[in-house]
C-alpha cells in the first residue's frame, strides 16, 4: 500500500508525493514497465500507488493512474474515492483523466505535461483531438449506433431500474 512515511502526525506535503509518483515511474522502468508511476491519497490518508504495466501484462488499460485507483478502491472496498487525491508522474490521458472522474477523485497532480510524455514518444494527441474535436477527428476509430427496436435497445436499462437490489454509482 503505501511506502511514504512521513513523520508521526504529519502527512507528506504534495510536492513529497508527486515526487514519489516520478520516482515510482522511474523505477518501473527498471522493471519492464512503462515510465509513468501514480499514487491516490485517500481522504483518511491511507496511500496506494500505481504504475504503468500496459507491456507487461498486456493490458492496454494498466495505465499507472488507473492502476493506482483499482488499488485504492479494492484496498477501501469503494468504488467511490471522494475525498481522495491523485498525483501522477504525467498528465494524464483522457482514459485515466475519465476513469478519475468515473472515481470521484477530488484533485488530480501531475508532473510532466502531455508535451513532455509526446516528446519522449508517448503521444497522446489524437486522442485528445478524438474527445475535443469533431467528426473529422474520430476517423481513427468510428462509433456509431445501429437501430434496433426501442424495448431491445434499453432492456438492461430496464431491467437496472426493476432490481431493487442495485448499488447506485
Amino acid at each position: 500500500m503505501s511506502t511514504i512515511a512521513p513523520g508521526p502526525g504529519t502527512a507528506a506535503t504534495p510536492a513529497e508525493y508527486l515526487a514519489r509518483a516520478v520516482a515510482l515511474a522511474t523505477d518501473n522502468v527498471r522493471n519492464a514497465g512503462g515510465p509513468f508511476g501514480a499514487i491516490v491519497v485517500s481522504a483518511d490518508g491511507r496511500v496506494f500507488e500505481g504504475v504503468n504495466r500496459v507491456t507487461a501484462n498486456l493490458d492496454p488499460s494498466a495505465h499507472a493512474e488507473v492502476t493506482a485507483i483499482r488499488n485504492a478502491c479494492q484496498g477501501l472496498g469503494t468504488f467511490d474515492l471522494s475525498g481522495a487525491v491523485l498525483y501522477t508522474s504525467c498528465e494524464p490521458c483522457p482514459m485515466c483523466l475519465a476513469t478519475s472522474l468515473w472515481a470521484r477523485i477530488d484533485r488530480v497532480y501531475f508532473a510532466a505535461d502531455r508535451h513532455d510524455a509526446a516528446d519522449a514518444g508517448f503521444d497522446d494527441a489524437v486522442f485528445y483531438r478524438y474527445f475535443e474535436g469533431g467528426p473529422e477527428d474520430r476517423a481513427i476509430m468510428p462509433v456509431s449506433d445501429i437501430s434496433l427496436p426501442a424495448e431491445e435497445r434499453v432492456a438492461p436499462f430496464t431491467e437496472w431500474n426493476l432490481n431493487t437490489s442495485r448499488v447506485e454509482y
